[in-house]
Protein backbone atom coordinates (compact mmCIF):
# COMPACT_ATOMS: atom_id res chain seq x y z
CA UNK A 1 0.00 0.00 0.00
CA UNK A 2 2.71 2.29 1.28
CA UNK A 3 4.79 1.49 -1.97
CA UNK A 4 1.81 2.53 -4.42
CA UNK A 5 1.30 5.45 -2.85
CA UNK A 6 4.68 6.75 -3.29
CA UNK A 7 4.52 5.61 -6.59
CA UNK A 8 1.50 7.52 -6.92
CA UNK A 9 3.09 10.33 -5.29
CA UNK A 10 6.08 10.61 -7.76
CA UNK A 11 4.13 10.04 -11.04
CA UNK A 12 1.85 13.27 -9.92
CA UNK A 13 5.25 15.04 -8.97
CA UNK A 14 6.77 14.21 -12.45
CA UNK A 15 3.25 15.28 -14.35
CA UNK A 16 3.18 18.75 -12.54
CA UNK A 17 7.22 18.98 -13.03
CA UNK A 18 6.32 18.54 -16.64
CA UNK A 19 3.06 20.97 -16.35
CA UNK A 20 5.40 23.50 -14.60
CA UNK A 21 8.12 23.24 -17.29
CA UNK A 22 4.88 23.64 -20.40
CA UNK A 23 3.80 26.39 -18.69
CA UNK A 24 7.60 28.31 -18.21
CA UNK A 25 8.04 27.42 -21.60
CA UNK A 26 4.65 28.99 -22.65
CA UNK A 27 5.83 32.35 -20.63
CA UNK A 28 8.63 33.13 -22.68
CA UNK A 29 8.47 36.09 -24.07
CA UNK A 30 8.24 36.59 -28.10
CA UNK A 31 11.45 37.53 -29.95
CA UNK A 32 11.60 40.34 -32.40
CA UNK A 33 14.80 41.13 -34.28
CA UNK A 34 15.98 44.77 -34.58
CA UNK A 35 18.12 45.40 -37.61
CA UNK A 36 20.61 48.44 -37.16
CA UNK A 37 21.73 50.96 -39.97
CA UNK A 38 22.35 53.96 -38.02
CA UNK A 39 20.59 57.78 -38.64
CA UNK A 40 20.20 60.20 -36.15
CA UNK A 41 18.48 57.14 -33.56
CA UNK A 42 22.18 56.13 -33.15
CA UNK A 43 23.92 59.29 -33.19
CA UNK A 44 25.26 61.62 -30.00
CA UNK A 45 27.52 65.08 -30.06
CA UNK A 46 30.79 64.63 -30.65
CA UNK A 47 33.11 66.03 -27.96
CA UNK A 48 35.16 68.05 -30.38
CA UNK A 49 33.10 69.16 -33.35
CA UNK A 50 29.77 69.11 -30.62
CA UNK A 51 27.82 67.71 -33.44
CA UNK A 52 25.74 64.90 -33.74
CA UNK A 53 27.89 61.86 -35.58
CA UNK A 54 27.30 57.98 -35.77
CA UNK A 55 28.14 56.62 -31.97
CA UNK A 56 25.36 54.15 -30.83
CA UNK A 57 25.33 50.52 -32.03
CA UNK A 58 21.90 48.39 -32.33
CA UNK A 59 22.82 46.87 -29.08
CA UNK A 60 23.53 50.43 -26.79
CA UNK A 61 20.06 51.66 -28.58
CA UNK A 62 18.46 48.13 -27.08
CA UNK A 63 19.98 48.57 -23.58
CA UNK A 64 18.57 51.96 -23.46
CA UNK A 65 14.98 51.01 -23.45
CA UNK A 66 14.76 48.75 -20.50
CA UNK A 67 10.88 48.20 -20.82
CA UNK A 68 11.79 46.37 -24.12
CA UNK A 69 12.29 43.29 -22.13
CA UNK A 70 9.45 43.28 -20.05
CA UNK A 71 7.48 42.40 -23.84
CA UNK A 72 9.95 40.71 -25.72
CA UNK A 73 13.68 39.00 -26.76
CA UNK A 74 15.22 41.28 -28.65
CA UNK A 75 18.04 39.43 -31.07
CA UNK A 76 19.96 42.42 -32.44
CA UNK A 77 21.92 42.67 -36.14
CA UNK A 78 23.76 45.23 -36.96
CA UNK A 79 23.58 45.62 -40.41
CA UNK A 80 25.49 49.32 -40.75
CA UNK A 81 25.76 52.38 -38.72
CA UNK A 82 25.69 55.28 -41.28
CA UNK A 83 23.98 58.38 -41.94
CA UNK A 84 20.77 57.84 -43.81
CA UNK A 85 21.84 60.19 -46.51
CA UNK A 86 24.12 57.35 -47.75
CA UNK A 87 21.48 54.93 -47.62
CA UNK A 88 20.56 53.80 -51.74
CA UNK A 89 20.15 51.11 -54.09
CA UNK A 90 24.29 49.63 -53.47
CA UNK A 91 22.55 48.82 -49.42
CA UNK A 92 18.85 48.24 -50.20
CA UNK A 93 18.89 44.97 -51.64
CA UNK A 94 21.27 43.46 -49.44
CA UNK A 95 19.04 44.97 -46.49
CA UNK A 96 16.11 43.51 -48.05
CA UNK A 97 17.99 39.84 -48.07
CA UNK A 98 19.10 40.22 -44.59
CA UNK A 99 15.81 40.79 -43.38
CA UNK A 100 14.15 37.89 -45.61
CA UNK A 101 16.75 35.29 -43.76
CA UNK A 102 15.90 36.89 -40.44
CA UNK A 103 12.03 36.85 -41.02
CA UNK A 104 12.54 33.02 -41.53
CA UNK A 105 13.35 32.05 -38.60
CA UNK A 106 9.63 30.91 -37.24
CA UNK A 107 10.31 31.97 -33.61
CA UNK A 108 11.09 35.68 -34.78
CA UNK A 109 7.65 37.90 -34.55
CA UNK A 110 8.64 40.51 -36.63
CA UNK A 111 11.62 42.77 -37.18
CA UNK A 112 12.27 46.69 -36.24
CA UNK A 113 14.73 48.44 -38.72
CA UNK A 114 16.89 51.47 -37.14
CA UNK A 115 17.13 53.96 -39.67
CA UNK A 116 17.64 57.83 -39.82
CA UNK A 117 14.53 59.55 -41.17
CA UNK A 118 15.86 61.65 -44.46
CA UNK A 119 15.99 58.57 -46.48
CA UNK A 120 13.32 56.15 -44.13
CA UNK A 121 10.56 56.55 -45.95
CA UNK A 122 12.24 55.43 -49.46
CA UNK A 123 13.90 52.52 -47.78
CA UNK A 124 10.45 51.51 -46.30
CA UNK A 125 9.24 51.68 -49.46
CA UNK A 126 11.84 49.62 -51.10
CA UNK A 127 11.61 47.06 -48.42
CA UNK A 128 7.53 46.81 -49.12
CA UNK A 129 8.38 46.32 -52.63
CA UNK A 130 10.80 43.05 -52.25
CA UNK A 131 10.11 41.44 -48.89
CA UNK A 132 8.71 38.25 -49.01
CA UNK A 133 7.89 37.28 -45.31
CA UNK A 134 4.13 38.51 -44.44
CA UNK A 135 5.54 39.47 -40.70
CA UNK A 136 5.50 42.90 -39.54
CA UNK A 137 8.30 44.91 -40.26
CA UNK A 138 8.54 48.53 -38.60
CA UNK A 139 11.22 51.02 -38.92
CA UNK A 140 11.29 53.78 -36.92
CA UNK A 141 14.28 56.51 -36.44
CA UNK A 142 14.62 60.05 -34.13
CA UNK A 143 14.46 63.42 -34.94
CA UNK A 144 16.50 64.33 -32.01
CA UNK A 145 19.54 62.31 -31.72
CA UNK A 146 20.94 60.25 -28.45
CA UNK A 147 22.30 63.36 -26.44
CA UNK A 148 19.48 65.50 -26.45
CA UNK A 149 17.66 65.65 -23.00
CA UNK A 150 14.19 64.51 -24.62
CA UNK A 151 15.46 62.23 -27.15
CA UNK A 152 12.37 60.67 -29.24
CA UNK A 153 14.24 57.15 -30.24
CA UNK A 154 13.42 55.38 -27.47
CA UNK A 155 10.02 56.03 -27.58
CA UNK A 156 9.75 55.53 -31.15
CA UNK A 157 12.03 51.60 -30.50
CA UNK A 158 9.07 50.97 -27.14
CA UNK A 159 6.41 51.31 -29.57
CA UNK A 160 7.66 49.65 -32.93
CA UNK A 161 7.68 46.87 -30.30
CA UNK A 162 4.83 47.08 -29.19
CA UNK A 163 3.31 47.37 -32.86
CA UNK A 164 4.93 44.43 -33.75
CA UNK A 165 2.92 42.07 -30.79
CA UNK A 166 -0.31 43.32 -31.22
CA UNK A 167 -3.07 41.44 -33.16
CA UNK A 168 -4.14 42.42 -36.39
CA UNK A 169 -0.07 44.12 -37.06
CA UNK A 170 0.59 40.86 -39.45
CA UNK A 171 0.34 41.23 -43.43
CA UNK A 172 -0.44 45.33 -43.36
CA UNK A 173 3.05 45.69 -45.06
CA UNK A 174 5.95 47.67 -43.81
CA UNK A 175 5.61 50.65 -42.08
CA UNK A 176 6.95 53.22 -40.61
CA UNK A 177 5.47 54.46 -36.99
CA UNK A 178 7.15 57.74 -35.18
CA UNK A 179 5.52 59.78 -32.64
CA UNK A 180 3.19 57.03 -32.10
CA UNK A 181 1.63 57.33 -35.85
CA UNK A 182 1.68 54.00 -38.43
CA UNK A 183 2.30 54.98 -41.66
CA UNK A 184 2.16 52.54 -44.76
CA UNK A 185 5.61 52.71 -46.31
CA UNK A 186 4.09 53.44 -50.13
CA UNK A 187 2.08 56.34 -49.06
CA UNK A 188 4.69 58.32 -46.00
CA UNK A 189 6.67 61.10 -46.49
CA UNK A 190 8.84 63.32 -44.65
CA UNK A 191 7.41 66.34 -44.33
CA UNK A 192 9.55 68.60 -41.34
CA UNK A 193 12.85 69.17 -40.94
CA UNK A 194 13.11 69.04 -37.33
CA UNK A 195 9.77 68.33 -35.53
CA UNK A 196 8.89 65.04 -34.29
CA UNK A 197 5.72 65.06 -36.09
CA UNK A 198 7.48 65.07 -39.26
CA UNK A 199 5.94 61.59 -40.91
CA UNK A 200 2.61 61.64 -42.43
CA UNK A 201 0.54 59.74 -44.83
CA UNK A 202 -1.21 62.98 -47.05
CA UNK A 203 -4.68 62.00 -48.61
CA UNK A 204 -4.43 58.75 -47.27
CA UNK A 205 -4.14 59.03 -43.91
CA UNK A 206 -2.27 57.26 -41.34
CA UNK A 207 -2.91 53.10 -40.75
CA UNK A 208 -3.16 53.46 -36.95
CA UNK A 209 -1.98 54.86 -33.44
CA UNK A 210 0.29 52.96 -30.67
CA UNK A 211 -1.23 54.58 -27.59
CA UNK A 212 -0.72 53.56 -24.32
CA UNK A 213 -2.57 50.48 -23.31
CA UNK A 214 -2.78 49.47 -26.61
CA UNK A 215 -2.16 49.74 -30.48
CA UNK A 216 -5.25 50.57 -32.82
CA UNK A 217 -5.27 49.72 -36.53
CA UNK A 218 -7.87 52.23 -38.48
CA UNK A 219 -6.95 50.84 -42.19
CA UNK A 220 -4.80 48.99 -44.25
CA UNK A 221 -3.05 50.09 -47.17
CA UNK A 222 -4.91 48.75 -50.27
CA UNK A 223 -1.92 49.58 -53.51
CA UNK A 224 0.85 47.43 -51.80
CA UNK A 225 2.60 44.84 -54.51
CA UNK A 226 5.71 42.80 -54.13
CA UNK A 227 7.89 42.12 -57.16
CA UNK A 228 11.22 40.13 -57.51
CA UNK A 229 14.47 41.78 -55.94
CA UNK A 230 16.45 42.34 -59.36
CA UNK A 231 20.24 41.05 -59.25
CA UNK A 232 21.48 43.97 -60.52
CA UNK A 233 20.14 47.74 -59.43
CA UNK A 234 19.62 50.06 -62.61
CA UNK A 235 20.97 53.76 -62.44
CA UNK A 236 17.88 55.75 -62.79
CA UNK A 237 18.34 59.45 -62.44
CA UNK A 238 16.17 61.99 -61.24
CA UNK A 239 15.87 65.47 -62.94
CA UNK A 240 13.32 68.32 -61.79
CA UNK A 241 11.42 70.85 -63.67
CA UNK A 242 11.98 74.42 -62.79
CA UNK A 243 11.49 77.85 -63.99
CA UNK A 244 13.34 78.17 -67.02
CA UNK A 245 14.76 74.49 -67.21
CA UNK A 246 16.16 73.95 -70.80
CA UNK A 247 16.01 70.45 -71.19
CA UNK A 248 20.00 69.71 -70.70
CA UNK A 249 20.38 67.99 -67.61
CA UNK A 250 17.28 65.05 -69.15
CA UNK A 251 19.65 64.58 -72.47
CA UNK A 252 22.59 64.84 -69.84
CA UNK A 253 21.03 62.11 -67.93
CA UNK A 254 20.43 59.93 -71.08
CA UNK A 255 23.90 60.79 -72.17
CA UNK A 256 25.93 59.78 -69.43
CA UNK A 257 24.05 56.32 -68.88
CA UNK A 258 20.61 56.83 -66.97
CA UNK A 259 18.99 53.45 -68.07
CA UNK A 260 15.31 55.47 -67.12
CA UNK A 261 14.97 59.29 -65.76
CA UNK A 262 12.34 60.39 -63.33
CA UNK A 263 11.25 64.32 -63.79
CA UNK A 264 9.97 65.84 -61.18
CA UNK A 265 7.32 67.61 -62.61
CA UNK A 266 4.46 70.49 -61.62
CA UNK A 267 1.17 70.02 -61.15
CA UNK A 268 -0.74 67.20 -62.78
CA UNK A 269 2.72 66.38 -64.28
CA UNK A 270 3.61 69.47 -66.37
CA UNK A 271 6.45 70.95 -67.52
CA UNK A 272 7.87 73.74 -70.48
CA UNK A 273 8.61 73.31 -74.27
CA UNK A 274 12.24 72.52 -73.42
CA UNK A 275 11.76 69.82 -71.44
CA UNK A 276 8.93 68.05 -73.17
CA UNK A 277 11.76 68.49 -76.73
CA UNK A 278 14.43 66.68 -74.49
CA UNK A 279 11.98 64.06 -73.23
CA UNK A 280 10.56 63.23 -76.40
CA UNK A 281 14.65 63.28 -77.44
CA UNK A 282 15.65 60.37 -75.07
CA UNK A 283 12.05 58.28 -75.78
CA UNK A 284 13.14 57.97 -78.95
CA UNK A 285 16.74 56.81 -78.14
CA UNK A 286 15.14 54.01 -75.95
CA UNK A 287 15.25 55.58 -72.60
CA UNK A 288 12.12 55.37 -70.26
CA UNK A 289 11.00 58.87 -69.01
CA UNK A 290 8.60 58.72 -65.81
CA UNK A 291 6.67 61.66 -64.94
CA UNK A 292 5.93 62.39 -60.88
CA UNK A 293 4.72 65.40 -59.77
CA UNK A 294 6.14 67.42 -56.60
CA UNK A 295 3.20 68.25 -55.49
CA UNK A 296 2.35 67.16 -51.95
CA UNK A 297 -1.06 65.66 -52.90
CA UNK A 298 -2.72 64.32 -55.49
CA UNK A 299 -1.90 62.25 -58.37
CA UNK A 300 0.18 62.93 -61.72
CA UNK A 301 -2.34 62.78 -64.43
CA UNK A 302 -2.02 63.40 -68.25
CA UNK A 303 -4.60 66.16 -68.52
CA UNK A 304 -3.32 69.38 -69.92
CA UNK A 305 -3.02 69.43 -74.07
CA UNK A 306 -0.65 72.78 -74.55
CA UNK A 307 3.24 71.85 -75.34
CA UNK A 308 4.58 70.38 -72.37
CA UNK A 309 1.51 69.18 -70.84
CA UNK A 310 0.55 66.19 -68.82
CA UNK A 311 -1.11 65.49 -72.39
CA UNK A 312 1.43 65.71 -75.03
CA UNK A 313 3.71 63.93 -72.56
CA UNK A 314 1.57 60.77 -72.40
CA UNK A 315 1.11 61.05 -76.69
CA UNK A 316 5.55 61.51 -76.53
CA UNK A 317 5.57 58.01 -74.58
CA UNK A 318 6.46 59.42 -71.00
CA UNK A 319 4.85 56.91 -68.00
CA UNK A 320 3.14 58.59 -65.50
CA UNK A 321 3.70 58.08 -61.44
CA UNK A 322 0.24 58.48 -60.35
CA UNK A 323 0.23 59.36 -56.46
CA UNK A 324 3.95 57.93 -55.86
CA UNK A 325 6.37 60.92 -54.43
CA UNK A 326 9.53 61.43 -57.55
CA UNK A 327 11.97 59.59 -55.19
CA UNK A 328 9.21 57.04 -54.57
CA UNK A 329 8.57 56.49 -58.25
CA UNK A 330 12.61 56.09 -58.95
CA UNK A 331 12.32 53.34 -56.57
CA UNK A 332 9.72 51.37 -58.13
CA UNK A 333 11.42 52.19 -61.91
CA UNK A 334 14.79 50.76 -60.16
CA UNK A 335 13.42 47.28 -59.14
CA UNK A 336 10.71 46.98 -62.32
CA UNK A 337 13.27 48.60 -64.88
CA UNK A 338 15.61 45.19 -65.53
CA UNK A 339 12.61 43.11 -65.87
CA UNK A 340 11.38 45.31 -69.03
CA UNK A 341 11.60 48.60 -70.23
CA UNK A 342 7.89 48.04 -72.36
CA UNK A 343 5.77 51.33 -71.46
CA UNK A 344 2.29 50.00 -71.04
CA UNK A 345 3.90 47.59 -68.53
CA UNK A 346 5.51 50.14 -66.69
CA UNK A 347 2.38 52.05 -66.02
CA UNK A 348 0.83 49.05 -65.09
CA UNK A 349 2.74 48.88 -61.96
CA UNK A 350 2.22 52.55 -61.48
CA UNK A 351 -1.37 51.91 -62.25
CA UNK A 352 -1.68 49.18 -59.93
Amino acid sequence: MMAGSILRQTRLGLVGFALLGAHAQAAEPPKIAVVATGGTIAMKLDPTTHAPVPALSGEDLVSAVPKLKDIATIKVTEFSNVPSDYMGPDRWPALSRKIDEILADPEIRGAIVLHGTDTLDQTAYFLDLTLKSEKPVVLVGAQRNASDWDADGSRNLLNAARQILADGSTGAGVTVTLNHHINAAREVRKTHTSNVETFNSGDAGFLGYVDEDRVIFSRKSLRRQTLPLPERMPRVDLVSMYAGADGSQVRHAAATGAEAIVVEAYGWGNMNAEMHDAIVDVIAKGVPVIVATKVYNGRALPVYGFKGGGNTLLKAGAVFADDLTPDKARILTLIALPASKDRAALQALFDK
